[in-house]
């Protein structure tokens, strides 16, 4: 089993849904965790106080919107001067504002590409300058099947996905000689508040294509994060990983 003793592990959007699962993965793991959000400090407060006891100092939680590039490269100053750098970084903050494209407000596409595409660049520039120092890290960016074979009405969020599988295969190739890998994981239809607003039809209809006949758990897609952040995972890049459930 992978264990991240020792290392620092960035997890964008970290507070609730799979972002959540994936930091709390990482930190029964050994690792100390910085998680980032942008908007509900309800949720943050809850979930740093229920983390508190059982993590106490090894659970860092900051405010910002990663679609800032001016805030990423704060955080950054952040986590080499107080944390000592980090070694895993999981790009998971994402949004969505489904509509057909022929009724696509063009502030609603621009929103979604800057979060989901502009969001993980800023993450990852930053990131690779701070694990170059050491001949080290993980990257890895949480994307969506739909990027690849599209979803009717997410246009915008399909293609932000997709650019993100293109941003992994080009930068893996960059940062190779470094010993840093770039990879995604692509989780299907999962239990999270972020299909939480689909259609009871839909659901059902979702279920229906999924081979295993139900969908995943935020905690599926967590053990397949952690294992490509993992030592053990180092002739692995420029993949993408599927936990999909056979879509």
């Amino acid at each position: 089993m992978p264990n991240f003793e020792g290392q620092t592990v960035v997890v964008t959007g970290g507070t609730r849904g799979i972002g959540r699962a994936i930091a709390e993965a990482f930190l029964a793991d050994g690792a100390q965790v910085a998680v980032t959000y942008a908007s509900n400090d309800a949720t943050a407060e809850a979930f740093k106080a229920e983390m508190q006891e059982q993590y106490e100092g090894k659970l860092h939680i900051r405010k910002f919107d990663v679609s800032d590039h001016d805030a990423c490269e704060q955080f950054f100053k952040f986590i080499d001067d107080e944390l000592g750098g980090c070694q895993v970084v999981v790009n998971n903050s994402g949004i969505r504002k489904d509509n057909v494209l022929a009724a696509l407000d063009p502030n609603d596409w621009q929103r979604v590409i800057e979060v989901n595409l502009t969001g993980t660049f800023n993450m990852s520039k930053f990131a690779v300058r701070s694990m170059m120092r050491k001949r080290y890290g993980r990257i890895i960016n949480i994307t969506t099947p739909s990027g690849k074979h599209g979803i009717k009405g997410q246009s915008s969020y399909s293609a932000s996905k997709a650019g993100q599988v293109g941003l992994t295969r080009s930068l893996s190739k960059e940062v190779a000689s470094r010993k840093i890998t770039v990879n995604c994981v692509s989780p299907g239809f999962i239990e999270t508040e972020l299909i939480a607003d689909l259609p009871e039809e839909m659901v059902k209809a979702y279920k229906a294509q999924v081979p295993l006949g139900r969908f995943g758990t935020a905690q599926e897609v967590a053990h397949s994060v952690l294992f490509l952040a993992s030592k053990e995972a180092s002739y692995i890049t420029g993949a993408t990983l599927e936990c999909t459930g056979g879509l």
